[in-house]
């Protein structure tokens, strides 16, 4: 029986391997291609140049918010919701009380991300915090001191984005919903903000309850080369530009510094979303 089941681990591990690669079985099953051709002055046909407006830098989902970059009034999503009176976008998971706000395609997709959980068995989920205004931030901070909250401006919940998500059974670092969030959430956009393993680099302690919404193929990226917002962000400075294949879709994201940069080029007619970092440039995902 023991040479029986390891010679099933030698058939397994060979049928993950195709064209010499390795398709992971719990990560995402990407490829991703950095590119060295550095931007030129010339456009191909089927892109346009437009300018970089200085508030893009502050707008979009891939802001980073922390202790060196705060969030602006124009950082802010627009459609922020109450989800007690929105409760249609409820649907999976409950909410600690009346006051808990979000923004409303955010919700959507934590919805879409709590029916796939659903599935899998978990439906013990709770929201217990979302969107906060920079009142309701400072007046926490005032309350709690800095050793639990954050001044105004200085959380991610200033931004509409990021949430607080429990279980109604037990603590999150031990119930199964938060080993569901930890190993599933990338596949919806979704990250583990403050990881255990990044503390040094969050300067934030492990927060199994906290996850932020970055969008794909962000997510994923991060999750396959285990990087915190901040070391990714640095990544793409780095690297100026990603091809990324991820179940089927092809991305392309690309940095542009303002300060080396004027200008941003874009599909014609193409989808695409352009997010600010909060401090130097925006990233183009392009959706091909």
């Amino acid at each position: 029986m023991k040479k029986l089941g390891v010679f099933s681990l030698i058939l397994l591990f060979l049928a993950l391997f195709s064209l010499n690669e390795i398709v992971p079985i719990f990560g995402p099953n990407i490829k991703i291609q950095e590119s060295s051709q550095k931007f030129s002055n010339e456009t191909s046909g089927n892109l346009i140049k437009r300018e970089i407006r200085k508030d893009e830098i502050y707008q979009g989902n891939l802001l980073l918010v922390n202790r060196n970059y705060p969030a602006r009034q124009e950082s802010i999503k627009t459609d922020v919701v109450n989800l007690f009176i929105h409760n249609e976008l409820v649907n999976g998971y409950g909410i600690f009380d009346s006051a808990i706000y979000l923004s409303e395609e955010i919700a959507e997709k934590f919805s879409n991300m709590m029916i796939e959980a659903e599935k899998d068995g978990l439906k013990h989920f709770m929201i217990t915090s979302g969107f906060r205004s920079f009142e309701e931030q400072e007046r926490l901070y005032q309350e709690m001191g800095s050793d639990y909250a954050l001044p105004a401006g200085y959380s991610e919940h200033n931004l509409g984005l990021s949430l607080d998500v429990g279980s109604t059974q037990m603590k999150m670092e031990n119930a199964p919903e938060g080993k569901w969030i930890e190993d599933n959430a990338w596949k919806y956009g979704f990250i583990l903000r403050y990881p255990k393993d990044k503390t040094h680099i969050t300067g934030i302690q492990y927060e199994p309850w906290h996850i932020r919404y970055v969008g794909l193929p962000h997510s994923a990226i991060m999750k396959e080369k285990n990087l915190a917002l901040e070391e990714y962000l640095d990544y793409l400075r780095e690297v100026e530009k990603l091809t990324v294949n991820l179940q089927g879709k092809k991305y392309v994201v690309s940095y542009y510094d303002l300060n080396n940069h004027e200008f941003i080029e874009v599909p014609k007619g193409g989808q695409y979303e352009i997010s600010g970092n909060n401090v130097d440039g925006v990233i183009v995902t392009v959706y091909e």
